[in-house]
């Protein structure tokens, strides 16, 4: 494909507007810094009701609804799934209990938002979803990356065809953190591949598809958990993913997704709002799509719109990340993880 097929401009994102989807009742499971700039988005840009609060102790459950404005404050997990006031609970626990925070929340017959990672692994993950599938309930990983109004133009540009045979996604995600962060302890989950390394296999795996080989290197901090990771993805027909992910310093947290007739950038951060522009493979031509939204953690609220309109349309996944895709992903991370000798704590029951 020449530099002259390229399109005068990218197409619009496709994304529903706020008031366009139902209103539901949140309920929030969980206190933390996600939890707090989760309920910030959904007042600040939505119609979403955030009702409830749910942590392991009514202090900080009483702390958050002062701070965040939910009307109930819930002093366990299990009052806050059970409260009839809720129609959705947002699963914003640390990793290692997603799993039984989703469970429980689905057991009480609740649609669940688990932010991501969906669980610890493939089987985690797969186990949620089935859960919610035999109860009936919407289920969906809150991986807000994909249901920004830049990912809806990296995916109409995908399916227009526009870079030609994709070949290649490069991608970085790298942070800096000191302690006593979640992220440096082992008996939270934490390191860098769930927390940072999750986005780029997604990433990875919905432009390429399932990883048919994984090789991957890496190094663990004096706290006992993953530094960083280089991972190397084939995928179909021979294409390939680059990826690196580190705790320990500030990466560009660039993407790249590269085709025979043109490439497209996602300038860092990636996984966040940002700017798309896609450059002919002779380099003589740039058609650049602008995002009016501030880079911040103010586009959470996507997530939110997108479950609200699956629920709306009576669907129990969301066809932009269905369970297959999030297994997909998690396979790819297993893998990694195995191969760099992490391991992670198991939390077997409702915590």
């Amino acid at each position: 494909m020449s530099s002259l097929l390229l399109p005068d401009a990218l197409p619009a994102p496709r994304r529903p507007s706020p008031d366009s989807v139902p209103s539901l009742r949140w309920g929030v499971l969980g206190t933390g810094w996600i939890a707090e700039r989760f309920v910030a988005a959904l007042q600040a840009s939505t119609t979403q009701r955030v009702v409830a609060v749910g942590s392991r102790s009514e202090a900080s459950a009483r702390r958050f609804a002062a701070s965040a404005g939910p009307e109930h404050a819930h002093g366990t997990h299990e009052a806050l799934v059970a409260d009839p006031e809720v129609d959705i609970v947002y699963v914003a626990t640390p990793h290692h209990v997603h799993l039984a925070s989703a469970l429980l929340a689905i057991e009480s017959g609740k649609h669940v938002l688990v932010e991501k990672p969906l669980g610890m692994n493939a089987a985690e993950a797969q186990a949620i979803s089935k859960a919610a599938s035999a109860a009936g309930v919407f289920c969906m990983e809150a991986m807000w990356t994909l249901f920004l109004p830049r990912a809806d133009v990296v995916r109409q540009v995908l399916e227009a065809g526009l870079l030609g045979d994709v070949r290649t996604v490069l991608a970085d995600h790298g942070e800096h953190f000191d302690p006593p962060h979640r992220i440096l302890e082992p008996s939270m989950a934490g390191g860098a591949l769930l927390d940072l390394g999750s986005y780029l296999t997604t990433l990875a795996t919905w432009v390429l598809g399932p990883a048919s080989r994984v090789q991957a290197s890496g190094e663990m901090t004096e706290s006992g958990v993953n530094g960083q990771t280089a991972m190397l993805l084939t995928h179909a027909g021979g294409a390939t993913s680059v990826l690196h992910t580190t705790l320990r310093s500030r990466t560009p947290t660039s993407a790249t997704i590269a085709g025979t007739a043109a490439t497209l950038t996602l300038p860092g951060p990636f996984f966040q709002p940002g700017d798309v522009i896609v450059r002919s493979a002779d380099g003589s031509r740039a058609v650049t799509w602008t995002d009016p939204e501030p880079i911040g953690h103010g586009a959470l609220f996507h997530s939110a719109l997108e479950a609200a309109r699956c629920i709306g349309d009576g669907l129990l996944n969301s066809p932009l990340h269905p369970p297959e895709s999030v297994v997909t992903a998690m396979l790819a991370l297993d893998e990694v993880t195995r191969q760099v000798g992490v391991t992670y704590d198991r939390v077997p029951s409702h915590t």
